[in-house]
C-alpha cells in the first residue's frame, strides 16, 4: 500500500539542487513502504535509503503525531520533518557539517498532519561518538573526544543549542591526518540564540560517558572559552549526573506503571 492514499493532500519542498529530481523523489515517498533498503526500524521513526543518480537519498520516516500533536504540527508550529529540512539548511550556512537536505514532505488530513518525511543525502562515515565515548581502548579516542570538544564549542560560539546532543547524533569522518570532520544528524531540536554559561556546560549531560572522557572534554573546553578547568569539569559531570539521576527515575516510573 503506497504511503500516501490521495497526493493532494502531499506538501513537498525540494532543495533547488534537487528539483529536477523531483519526480522520483516523490515516488521515492509514496512507495515508501514497499521500497527502499531499511536502515532503522525504530520505535518512532524508520530510516530507509534510495539510490538517486550515483548518490545515496537518506528518508526518515517519522511516526504519525497523536491527536493534540496533529493539530499543532499543522497550525502552531513547524513539523519535524520541516524543521530538520530548515535547520540543516541554517547549520550549513553557519559552517556546521550535516547531511545536504534533499527535501521534506508532510502530509495534512483533515485533523492535522499524519505522515512526514526528511530526505537528505546520506552519510558515509567511519563511527559516532558513541564508541570513543564509551570504549576507552578506542583509537586515538582522547583527541578524537578534544576535537569533539572544540567542535562544541564551535557550535555555541554559533549560537546553536543542540537539545539532542547525544552520542548516536554526532557522526564522526577521519582523514588522512587524524583530523575528524564531526556531522549532526537528528536535528530537529536546536534553538538558535545567544547560550549562557550554564546552557552550554550542561549541553554535555546526554553524552553519560565516564569521568576520564568528560574530564577531557571538559579540559578542552574550559582551554578554548577561558574559563577554569576544575569548575568546569565538575559542572559537566554534574549535569551528566544528573540526566542519568533523571533517566533512572522515569524508567522506574515506567516499570512501576508497567508502561516499559
Amino acid at each position: 500500500m503506497p504511503a500516501f492514499g490521495n497526493l493532494e493532500k502531499m506538501h513537498v519542498v525540494i532543495n533547488g539542487n534537487y528539483e529536477r529530481h523531483r519526480r522520483r523523489l516523490v515516488d521515492m515517498i509514496t512507495d515508501f513502504d514497499r521500497s527502499g533498503e531499511m536502515l532503522v526500524k525504530g520505535k518512532r521513526n524508520t530510516i530507509k535509503i534510495f539510490p538517486l543518480n550515483g548518490k545515496t537519498v537518506n528518508i526518515k520516516a517519522f511516526r504519525i503525531p497523536n491527536a493534540v500533536n496533529k493539530l499543532a504540527y499543522r497550525y502552531l508550529r513547524k513539523s519535524k520533518a520541516r524543521r530538520s529540512f530548515d535547520y540543516a539548511k541554517k547549520l550549513r550556512t553557519l559552517g556546521i557539517n550535516t547531511p545536504e537536505p534533499i527535501a521534506f514532505c508532510e502530509e495534512h488530513g483533515l485533523w492535522g498532519l499524519n505522515k512526514s518525511f526528511y530526505l537528505s543525502e546520506h552519510l558515509n562515515y567511519q563511527f559516532s561518538i558513541r564508541q570513543p565515548l564509551e570504549q576507552k581502548d578506542f583509537p586515538n579516542r582522547e583527541e578524537i573526544l578534544r576535537q569533539f570538544s572544540r567542535f562544541t564549542f564551535h557550535l555555541h560560539e554559533k549560537k546553536v543549542w543542540f537539545l539532542d546532543h547525544s552520542p548516536g547524533n554526532t557522526l564522526i569522518r577521519e582523514d588522512s591526518n587524524a583530523q575528524y570532520q564531526f556531522y549532526l544528524v537528528d536535528i530537529n531540536r536546536m534553538q538558535f540564540k545567544n547560550l549562557s554559561r550554564k546552557i552550554r556546560l550542561e549541553n554535555f549531560a546526554r553524552l553519560s560517558a565516564d569521568r576520564e572522557a568528560l574530564s577531557t572534554i571538559g579540559e578542552e573546553y574550559a582551554t578554548l572559552s577561558g574559563w577554569p578547568k576544575e569548575e568546569t569539569t565538575q559542572a559537566i559531570v554534574a549535569a551528566d549526573q544528573r540526566f542519568r539521576d533523571s533517566r533512572a527515575r522515569k524508567g522506574w516510573v515506567k516499570g512501576v506503571l508497567g508502561l516499559k
